[in-house]
């Protein structure tokens, strides 16, 4: 079967690390408050000339090294992100041009939280029609660039950050097995931006209501996972790792406790990394590949919700 297979991996941060003791001596919190509600300890943060597309460059290229293929190789660029460099043109473009491929499928996609699983069904949909051959999807976010730094209820919750895959279309038993997507614009008001190009002509600004959001989270995400388990043909005793989205440590516990998953299958790096909206995932998925934890022949099952309401899952043989 014609599958999108994992060739590759890579992830990149910024280079400032903001501990919870050092974000505290200018916000009103504390790194007991803080790791209590949301298990982040630390988060990097991006400085002047570092952007979304220069973080998304940094994991493409990590990505295509681990993959041993060219950069010229890649005929197609799904770049998932909520802060783009610019309104126009994508930041896929501008990734595509940092790597000096001079003609390939390029465009950006943006479902929050949940666009790299959005950007990884579009991708494999590609792959397998015969669209692309090799693929790139990233994951990048500077969401310390529309945080508002005076709200302690959110300006502790995000970090930057980028993930990237490299897939190739290939027959093969392994690669992505299933994916599922979902969204529900009737809880815009509940996590969302206060801006935008064609309302008040500014970025604007994060704005969440987190008791709402953790409570529809929590059901969503193992009402996905299952779905996708089903379309895949397992179950959970066939899952090796979870890859979810890195939001807060008590969705983790309480989605894998729902689940009646084991702690240890769950891969959560929100402690070091915080919130990177659609990159956490790539960015996670990336760690565990490279400590080891992830190996070839484990099945993944990656998931992530987002503002929309966005949600969506994925099921893989690494």
């Amino acid at each position: 079967m014609r599958r999108s297979i994992v060739l590759g991996t890579g992830s990149a941060l910024p280079k400032r690390r903001i501990t919870n003791e050092e974000l505290a001596q200018s916000v009103d919190t504390t790194d007991e408050w803080i790791v209590e509600r949301t298990g982040i300890r630390s988060r990097y943060v991006a400085a002047e000339g570092e952007t979304t597309a220069s973080l998304a460059v940094g994991a493409a290229r990590r990505a295509i090294e681990h993959a041993g293929v060219e950069a010229t190789d890649i005929d197609l660029i799904v770049l998932a992100t909520a802060t783009p460099d610019q309104t126009f043109p994508s930041s896929a473009t501008k990734v595509q041009a940092a790597l000096g491929i001079k003609d390939c499928i390029a465009f950006d996609v943006h479902a929050v939280c949940t666009g790299f699983l959005y950007a990884l069904s579009v991708a494999d949909s590609m792959l397998r029609s015969g669209n692309a051959q090799k693929a790139l999807v990233i994951g990048a976010e500077t969401f310390s660039r529309i945080l508002d730094w005076e709200d302690r209820a959110t300006c502790v919750l995000f970090g930057d950050g980028a993930g990237a895959l490299v897939l190739s279309a290939e027959e093969s038993e392994s690669g992505v097995l299933a994916t599922r997507l979902h969204a529900d614009g009737r809880h815009n008001d509940l996590l969302f931006v206060d801006g935008g190009p064609s309302t008040t002509g500014t970025v604007g600004k994060l704005r969440m209501k987190g008791r709402e959001v953790f409570r529809h989270a929590v059901v969503n995400l193992a009402d996905v996972l299952n779905e996708v388990l089903v379309a895949a043909g397992l179950n959970t005793g066939d899952i090796d790792w979870v890859v979810p989205h890195q939001a807060n440590a008590r969705i983790l516990d309480a989605t894998a406790k729902k689940l009646g998953l084991p702690a240890e299958k769950i891969v959560m790096t929100v402690d070091r990394h915080a919130n990177t909206s659609a990159a956490s995932v790539p960015l996670a998925f990336d760690t565990a590949v490279k400590d080891g934890r992830i190996k070839r022949g484990d099945v993944v099952v990656l998931e992530a919700m987002g503002g929309g309401f966005t949600w969506g899952a994925a099921a893989l043989r690494y």
